[in-house]
């Protein structure tokens, strides 16, 4: 995979986490960055129009109420990702699967003949929903065995995450 023109596009947040307390830099950003440095590839970062709260309770409660209503819009849009072979698509795990900003960046994306290799950062909850909700956006994609790390966990795995790749 090392050699193929690829993307990743992902959702992190920083500020207060669960088991971690703050950060100053998302758990999920940081495999993205680890990635990026393996595979070289572009990076591409959801950021959602309305921030979450810094405070951890707060924050999930608004993720549930985005992930109830199917409303979460993002600045800006993914890059045309007509030239790349594989897509890295990174993401925490908020009640039980991605934010709902991943999926307003995926959308009316055309995946037809893509790799999609996804990655998580959880406390417990593995991939969780991930591949599924993968295969049902990213329609026409190869969607690959995905990597989960624990958010506590990820100043130390780079070598996982090489591993993987």
């Amino acid at each position: 995979m090392k050699d193929k023109k690829s993307i990743i596009i992902y959702f992190s947040r920083a500020d207060e986490n669960y088991s971690v307390g703050f950060i100053e830099k998302g758990n999920t950003e940081v495999i993205a960055e680890y990635i990026k440095e393996i595979t070289n590839a572009d990076m591409f970062k959801v950021e959602p129009a309305i921030p979450y709260s810094k405070d951890y309770n707060t924050c999930i409660k608004e993720a549930e109420e985005r992930t109830s209503a199917h409303n979460a819009p993002i600045i800006g849009s993914v890059p045309d990702i007509s030239d790349y072979e594989v897509i890295y698509v990174g993401s925490p795990i908020y009640w039980g699967g991605m934010p709902e900003e991943l999926f307003t960046a995926l959308k009316g994306l055309d995946f037809n003949g893509k790799i999609i290799r996804p990655f998580v950062t959880h406390e417990g909850s593995g991939l969780s929903s991930v591949p599924r909700q993968l295969k049902e956006i990213c329609v026409g994609a190869i969607i690959l065995d995905g990597l989960a790390i624990r958010g506590s966990s990820v100043n130390n795995s780079k070598g996982v995450v090489e591993d993987w790749i």
